[in-house]
């Protein structure tokens, strides 16, 4: 389940970084917050138009963290919230999770979905 709070950070402008570890080593990818939608799974459905080098390392290793904040959503100690996400991921270039990010980015080239396994206020 994601918290109410982190649906709240979805909606405002930020960004949202991306770390994959590919067989070179880390790597970083940043969205914005508010392009990343909620399959009905539950899952981070993330529009991909580029993300090759993302996209290469999570083809060796599916594991992903994510960041996201926003200076406008009421955090642990005041203004001010953001989150840790740990999940696995995969690169979607068709069927029905792709087509549903689809319809509203036409620019779409793929959709990295992440099964959330922890999200975690950090402040």
């Amino acid at each position: 389940m994601i918290p109410e709070k982190l649906l709240e950070i979805m909606k405002q402008d930020g960004v949202a970084a991306i770390a994959t570890l590919g067989s070179d080593g880390p790597h970083m990818v940043n969205t914005w917050n508010s392009y990343i939608k909620i399959s009905p799974d539950g899952r981070l459905f993330i529009p991909a138009g580029y993300m090759h080098r993302t996209e290469a390392n999570i083809a060796h290793n599916p594991n992903v963290l994510i960041t996201m904040g926003s200076s406008k959503v009421k955090g642990l100690h005041g203004a001010g919230a953001g989150f840790l996400i740990k999940g696995r991921a995969a690169f979607i270039t068709s069927g029905p999770d792709y087509d549903f990010l689809k319809a509203t980015y036409s620019w779409l080239r793929a959709n990295l979905a992440v099964t959330i396994d922890s999200a975690v206020q950090t402040w």
